[in-house]
């Protein structure tokens, strides 16, 4: 018996072992672990975000005038909330359906994320509503803003 005992103890430690080496050979060999903390990735290299879904609002009757400022004050909403580096990902559909754009918010929880789709003049005017999603993506998403500003030539 003692001898099953011994056998069976050392298997599951060559089995503990074989485990340990297998995961240590799956390590990414490119990790940066200072760019991994300055994002919040974590050991996958993904974070939680809210994604916000812009749907055509009840209010979308205006004149051109008025279509035209609402649109600049969205815009500079976005902006506004890109550099407080709340709004990581921003941006429309392009075509002419229902759902109008896609906000991806740099925040912890829903209640966040709703009190900045409400800073939104296109909200507040009902010309968009939100449908808000918790999600599960890229940290890497945390680097947009920076590659995006090398990339544009002008602003809107």
């Amino acid at each position: 018996m003692k001898f099953i005992t011994v056998i069976v103890c050392f298997t599951c430690l060559f089995l503990s072992c074989e485990e340990a080496n297998n995961n240590t050979s799956e390590m990414n060999t490119k990790y940066d672990k200072s760019l991994a903390q300055s994002v919040g990735a974590d050991d996958y290299g993904m974070k939680k975000y809210v994604v916000a879904f812009l749907k055509a609002g009840p209010n979308r009757e205006r004149s051109e005038e008025e279509a035209i400022a609402l649109q600049k004050a969205h815009l500079d909403n976005i902006g506004r909330l890109a550099e407080e580096g709340k709004l990581v990902v921003a941006g429309p559909f392009l075509d002419e359906g229902e759902l109008r754009g896609i906000y991806i918010f740099n925040v912890e929880t829903m209640e966040e994320a709703k009190a900045l789709t409400e800073s939104d003049p296109a909200i507040q005017a009902g010309s968009l509503v939100m449908e808000l999603k918790p999600w599960y993506g890229s940290a890497s998403l945390m680097l947009v803003k920076d590659y995006h500003n090398k990339l544009k030539k002008k602003d809107f």
